[in-house]
């Protein structure tokens, strides 16, 4: 059996489904549906040089990579290349193929530095040494059961803050962004990121099929959003994700952040939402934190590698 690699079609139905199926095998704490993968590849910002790949073997789609530049952050010649092969269909050369395409394609594209997330088991950590890779910092995936666990009880805003939603920003998301801008920018990572480009958010971010306005919650302060937690969902498969939750710096510590997500999750569940994720850095002790209370239990974990080209 031949295993080739090539790049994914947009347009063809079929590529979005396979590549989005071989995502929730092989990562199903990560909401992914065929319209998510088509918007991710046709909306990245062109500085970004988003590819992706598909393993294909006998016309099956076996394995897929993301691939790209980390072009939002100040240091450059960082490149990113996450791949992942359907559990039942490793140990056949996709993923060594995956590997080696995507290397080729972020050199010629002055890349110097690749980081990959790799599923912290011991296969998948030594796939990734054999291939050159260190581990670096990790992360873990939590879980929710929203159908049968108990959430925290709904809490009232304290005075002077308003919750609200995103749809009610909907004519003008700017304020959303600027928040989510400073937020961003000081979540712990390997790579730092800063958004400087306004039309390239609405594009990636807030026109995202998986971002749901109504859900979306935000805490707002003499009319300026201050926290928030922005929501993904599944609605097919009743799933609820956390895409991120931040808070304005001369906000922090007042408990804005989880009010937000506490409203968010409670109306998920009342509109038939039965699964609830959400991702933190290990080193992200204030949310791990917040997230516990919730409920959310660890249910795996990821470890990013490096490796330096040349």
């Amino acid at each position: 059996m031949t295993v080739i690699v090539r790049e994914l079609r947009p347009e063809v139905r079929a590529d979005a489904e396979g590549f989005a199926e071989v995502r929730r095998r092989a990562l199903p704490f990560m909401l992914t549906t065929p319209d998510s993968v088509r918007h991710d590849l046709t909306h990245s910002h062109p500085d970004a040089r988003h590819r992706q790949l598909v393993a294909e073997e006998d016309g099956e789609i076996v394995g897929t990579a993301q691939v790209g530049l980390a072009h939002d952050s100040p240091e450059p010649g960082q490149g990113y290349l996450n791949v992942y092969v359907h559990p039942e269909r490793t140990r056949r050369g996709a993923g060594s193929l995956l590997v080696r395409t995507a290397e080729e394609y972020l050199a010629a594209q002055g890349a110097a530095r690749l980081f990959a997330w790799v599923l912290d088991e011991p296969a998948n950590r030594a796939f990734a040494e054999r291939h050159g890779y260190r581990p670096s910092r990790s992360a873990h995936f939590l879980r929710l059961d929203l159908a049968n666990g108990a959430l925290p009880p709904p809490q009232s805003p304290p005075p002077g803050v308003e919750l609200r939603t995103a749809a009610d920003y909907a004519d003008d998301p700017r304020p959303l962004y600027e928040l989510d801008a400073e937020a961003t920018a000081d979540e712990p990572g390997d790579i730092a990121a800063e958004f400087t480009d306004f039309e390239a958010w609405v594009a990636e971010t807030w026109r995202h099929p998986l971002l749901d306005l109504e859900l979306t919650t935000v805490a707002v302060v003499d009319g300026r959003p201050v926290a928030f937690s922005a929501a993904y969902t599944d609605r097919a498969h009743h799933r609820y994700g956390s895409a991120m939750t931040g808070t304005a710096r001369a906000f922090r510590g007042r408990g804005l952040a989880k009010l937000a997500k506490n409203a968010s999750l409670h109306r998920a569940r009342a509109a038939g939402y039965t699964e609830a994720f959400t991702g933190n850095d290990t080193g992200n002790g204030p949310m791990l934190a917040i997230n516990t209370w919730f409920g959310y239990e660890i249910c795996a974990t990821e470890v990013r590698h490096v490796r330096e080209l040349g």
